[in-house]
């Protein structure tokens, strides 16, 4: 590729017909992780107290994750370095076991703190827009401060383990929830008690995440051509469900058992093992 510092065609023998300039985030740093988050307490929902009151055991069960608050602070003495706190609000679903052959399923909040700090850069132009707000006086775009924006990717988690607390004779801790944002409680059918009970509940949760920090820069890029759909618009053939189920391979496997049960190696697999053991 020719070498091109400002926007125009390219001249070159390759595909590329022209550089444009463009707006968008640019990622400065970034990582990944792998935590198992040990002990989350479990805060169960008014029913789901009363059916765990009486409860000998807990199978296992699922884990829904339904936010992610993330904020964004300077780190002092190291310029350019930004510390980003995250809370992970998670819905869990657990199998309890009452005495009966059945298990019951309950629901309950569980939440998870973690912080980490990566690269964002400087940046010191004070950011004004003209974008419509709704509801809101037209005029310009407030101004915005010039942090870095952190985004935070991440799967449902994998429940690893339970376990049942009977004698809590400390009192609660200083870090025990007593209030969560009104959009989190609406996520649950029924209230949720944070009260420090006689019995607790904690899960082991396995979490997979992406954090990456992100700035608003001008970028020049190669241009091949424009992004013109190649692919048909298709709402799909409901009406031959015959003719669908004909692309269904045929699942030899259910009727040919393996000689022998490996343990689960991926995220699905071992997601679906623990949730069934």
């Amino acid at each position: 590729m020719a070498e091109n510092s400002v926007p125009g065609p390219v001249c070159d023998l390759s595909s590329i017909r022209e550089s444009v300039c463009i707006h968008t985030r640019k990622i400065f740093d970034s990582c990944r992780d792998k935590d198992c988050v040990e002990d989350l307490r479990f805060y169960p929902t008014a029913t789901a107290q009363e059916t765990l009151a009486s409860c000998q055991m807990i199978k296992g069960g699922t884990a829904e994750l339904l936010y992610v608050y993330t904020d964004v602070e300077p780190v002092t003495f190291n310029r350019g370095f930004y510390s980003i706190d995250m809370r992970f609000f998670y819905r869990v679903t657990l199998q309890v076991c009452t005495g009966t052959p059945r298990y019951c399923e309950v629901e309950g909040l569980c939440v998870f703190d973690k912080r980490c700090i990566l690269f964002g850069s400087e940046g010191n132009a004070k950011i004004f827009s003209s974008d419509t707000r709704i509801e809101e006086l037209d005029i310009p775009g407030r101004m915005r401060t010039n942090l870095p924006t952190a985004v935070v990717e991440a799967v449902d988690p994998i429940v690893l383990d339970t376990r049942i607390v009977d004698d809590c004779r400390t009192p609660c801790c200083d870090n025990c929830l007593t209030e969560i944002p009104s959009f989190i409680a609406g996520s649950f059918s029924q209230n949720l008690l944070f009260n420090d009970g006689a019995r607790r509940y904690y899960v082991t949760l396995g979490q997979f995440s992406l954090v990456r920090l992100e700035r608003e820069t001008q970028l020049l890029i190669p241009v091949y051509d424009y992004c013109v759909p190649q692919t048909e618009c298709s709402g799909g053939d409901q009406e031959d469900p015959c003719g669908l189920f004909k692309n269904v391979a045929f699942p030899v496997n259910e009727f040919f058992p393996p000689n022998t049960v490996e343990m689960p190696k991926d995220y699905v697999s071992t997601r679906n093992y623990c949730a069934c053991h």
